[in-house]
């Protein structure tokens, strides 16, 4: 397959050029009409771009004729977007306001194609690179998880799955750069794939996403997307560290890319380590450290007729699982070889919680990744065509007389497509038709068996259409999709090996079976905009979401999750109709978002602690033990909520702004008494306000300044699944994080950029209620139930940029 895929990047190297149109032009500073040095000017359908030089020009050559979305971006300034035609020599010039709004940016994830973000119906934020790196994190969704309307179910330091309004797992769809990735989302203690190195923004998508890319984004999509390809002529190089003092994580990245007369690339080389996480309460938390390895790029050619890259990626991680067990002087315990045969659970020493060792049991995942992504001009129509393969290894160790064995070990081998047809504009109408799919397979080369092996096939369809009629603009499509999922038989003999046939078996840990899933999807809206200052949105979506492989087959102990998980093969589909209403108001000093939804979901998935698989209260009948039994089950849910957000930058004082957001979401189940009325695993209510300062120009040295105090407030959360344990209440608490940073300059160049961050500044012991650690083993020292989250945690990073001319374009 590699082979092929470089066959097809030297054939499409020879097909000559359809246009030679140059994008030329100048950025300046809309209030002093100096020019801007250093802003990129970048087209995101042709993923081409430029920065401009020392008097502001900039110069794009070899575009194909059209018409595009151009985006504007210069640190400070608002990043501005602007529809252009091309048609030969094309000259504009941008000029750029200083303010603290960005409600123009660019997005691309969604939607047809890109599309200014006050245009489009469907909720959507974007977290640049700037955001990403002024707070602390220790993984992706940990440097997201502040944003209005998102959360984190987190398993410790190094695992997060993303939340969006309240669904997660298989509802929210991961993109890296655009396409699928697939790992293993159905495990709760399974986190993304995705090397936080790696990601220069990440464009989020609040509400049903179906129409796009099928089964598993009635939630809403997030789409992780790499730093843009560098301008023609440059190659440019950097180096990054940080330091993270509460559990002395390292981070080094070494990237480099370039341009050579179409032919560009970009490589990264990354790596993490991280010791035992520690708070005020629990000390250093035994078997919490981490350590990744992870390399990603890609090569590729573009030219007036489009572009195709070649994208690989390998993330490398090796994880401890914290269980939480402590004696009764509340010392964690480890377990330890007594005899070639037996364990015995001992203290954890001191020296077992320093150091950067991993104990069992322990985790390690390895997700291969290469994709072939192309894009090609085709007149006044545009084809892009993508297809990937990814394998994703995820392995369990939780044998201390074998630390080499494998529990669970799961082989996840995946080949996805799309294809996507943008049509010529018609009287304003821009209609995209478009397919696609994945084929996967899942084996198990464990000793213990969670879920069966299974073989799915995914298709779809689907068409999407946009126009503005003066102020209005209105978007919508529809999509149908078929699931097909083959499960197989697993017998076990009295020893539980597998064997071939029931003849030979003890019992069956899985019944074979086949089932299909199909449904509709769609949506319509629309943004009305009284004027450039104010504007409306509102949209009404149906989502649709296949069974997984663990909601429908699971039996077995998860080490993972510190429970028994049993699957039910009578699970519906789920299917959701959710309703977005939104206004932004920006003013000079002001600007105010709202938005609110109302999501009602039939046949919504969960799991239900039992009072046991065999009619006790857990697998061993000790209501406490850590092996509980719980079983997915459906009802119909409701959740509701949304967001506010305020932002104060009075001018002209355009380098101080006080930033304010509320999240809230509601999630209830239709008919059912108090003790499962709610749904499992809802967010509390969480209000941020940040005070920040960005000084563009301090001196000849010191340039792009920021400084940020944060105020993070989790209500109590009281609205929860109380039945048989399932969940608890979760108390109030308050957190104080900040953060300050600039560029170091010779006057000419940007030399280093330095980033001092503090979260949890005040070393506060909580728990948030989506930690799947709050529901560890009781300290029975204490009588606190599980393990408590970070806390307080300084970091410290360096970026050092090298970049150089290799010629200048003609």
């Amino acid at each position: 397959m590699p082979k092929l895929i470089l066959y097809i990047l030297f054939f499409i190297a020879a097909v000559p050029a359809l246009a030679q149109n140059t994008l030329t032009g100048k950025v300046i500073d809309q209030a002093t009409q100096e020019p801007l040095i250093g802003a990129t000017v970048y087209l995101p359908d042709l993923r081409r771009g430029a920065a401009s030089n020392s008097t502001g020009d900039f110069q794009i050559r070899n575009l194909p004729q059209g018409r595009f979305l151009v985006q504007i971006s210069y640190v400070g300034f608002v990043t501005t977007a602007r529809s252009i035609t091309i048609n030969g020599d094309t000259k504009i010039n941008f000029p750029l306001s200083s303010s603290a709004t960005e409600i123009n940016t660019v997005i691309i994830t969604g939607v047809s194609a890109s599309t200014e973000m006050r245009r489009n119906p469907v909720p959507t934020s974007v977290i640049n690179s700037q955001q990403l790196n002024q707070r602390s994190a220790s993984n992706i969704i940990d440097a997201i998880a502040h944003a209005p309307g998102i959360s984190q179910i987190s398993t410790g330091a190094a695992i997060s799955k993303p939340v969006i309004r309240g669904l997660s797992a298989n509802r929210v769809v991961t993109l890296n750069n655009g396409m699928r990735q697939e790992g293993q989302q159905w495990g709760d203690e399974h986190g993304i794939e995705i090397d936080e190195a790696s990601v220069d923004r990440a464009e989020i998508v609040k509400g049903p996403g179906s129409i796009m890319y099928g089964s598993d984004a009635m939630a809403g999509v997030i789409n992780f997307i790499a730093a843009d390809p560098v301008e023609e002529g440059r190659i440019v190089s950097s180096l990054t560290s940080g330091y993270q003092t509460n559990n002395r994580l390292q981070t080094y990245s070494l990237f480099n890319a370039g341009n050579i007369n179409g032919f560009n690339w970009q490589a990264r080389l990354s790596s993490k380590q991280a010791g035992n996480y520690r708070n005020r309460y629990d000390g250093p938390v035994y078997n919490s450290g981490f350590n990744e390895l992870n390399g990603s790029g890609y090569i590729g050619l573009n030219k007036s007729w489009g572009f195709s890259h070649l994208n690989f990626s390998s993330f490398n991680q090796e994880i401890g699982l914290v269980e939480g067990e402590r004696d009764e002087n509340g010392n964690f315990l480890k377990i330890w070889p007594e005899s070639d045969s037996t364990t015995t659970e001992l203290p954890v020493t001191p020296a077992d919680l320093k150091g950067y060792h991993l104990d069992i049991p322990r985790q390690s995942i390895n997700h291969r990744r290469i994709a072939l992504q192309n894009n090609f001009i085709l007149g006044a129509s545009r084809l892009a065509v993508n297809v990937d393969y990814q394998q994703n290894l995820r392995k369990e160790y939780g044998n201390a007389l074998d630390e080499n064995e494998k529990s669970l070990f799961f082989d996840l081998q995946t080949v996805s497509y799309d294809a996507k047809y943008f049509l010529p504009e018609v009287n304003g109408w821009e209609t995209t038709f478009g397919l696609s799919g994945m084929q996967q397979r899942n084996k198990n080369k464990g000793i213990e068996f969670l879920i069966p092996e299974y073989r799915l096939q995914d298709a779809g369809v689907f068409g999407f259409t946009k126009k503005t009629f003066g102020h209005l603009n209105i978007s919508g499509g529809l999509r149908f999709d078929q699931r097909w999922l083959t499960a197989d038989a697993l017998y076990l003999n009295e020893n539980e090996v597998p064997v071939p046939n029931s003849t030979d078996a003890s019992f069956i840990k899985f019944m074979g079976f086949k089932t299909n899933f199909s449904n509709i999807s769609g949506s319509l809206g629309g943004t009305y905009d009284f004027s450039e200052k104010v504007s409306v949105k509102l949209n009404a979506a149906r989502g649709f979401r296949a069974p997984n492989i663990s909601e429908l087959a699971s039996n077995g102990i998860h080490e993972g999750t510190i429970r028994y998980e049993v699957g039910n093969s009578n699970l519906n589909p789920e299917t959701s109709l959710q309703v977005d209403a939104g206004i932004n108001a920006n003013t000079e000093h002001v600007t105010l978002g709202l938005s609110g939804f109302y999501n009602a979901v039939q046949h919504y998935i969960f799991a239900e602690k039992l009072t046991s698989a065999f009619g006790g209260d857990s697998l061993s009948g000790d209501p406490n033990d850590l092996a509980a039994t719980f079983k997915y089950v459906q009802g119909n849910a409701r959740l509701v909520g949304g967001e506010v957000s305020l932002d104060i930058h009075p001018h002209p004082l355009d380098w101080l702004h006080f930033e304010n957001s509320f999240s809230l979401v509601r999630g209830t189940q239709a008919n059912q008494p108090d003790s499962t009325k709610y749904l499992t695993f809802i967010p509390a209510p969480r209000l941020v306000s940040e005070l920040r300062v960005n000084l563009k120009k301090f001196s000849s040295v010191f340039r792009n300044i920021f400084a940020r105090l944060e105020l993070e407030h989790n209500f109590r959360q009281n609205r929860f699944y109380r039945a048989y344990g399932t969940e608890t209440a979760t108390p109030a608490y308050t957190l104080l994080n900040g953060g300050l940073g600039a560029d170091i300059t010779n006057g000419k160049r940007t030399l280093a950029t330095l980033y001092f961050t503090v979260s949890n500044l005040f070393d506060v012991a909580y728990q948030n209620h989506l930690s799947r650690l709050k529901y560890a083993a009781v300290n029975e020292a204490t009588n606190r139930r599980g393990v408590y989250n970070i806390g307080r945690n300084f970091g410290l990073r360096l970026h050092i940029p090298v970049s150089f001319t290799i010629h200048h374009p003609k």
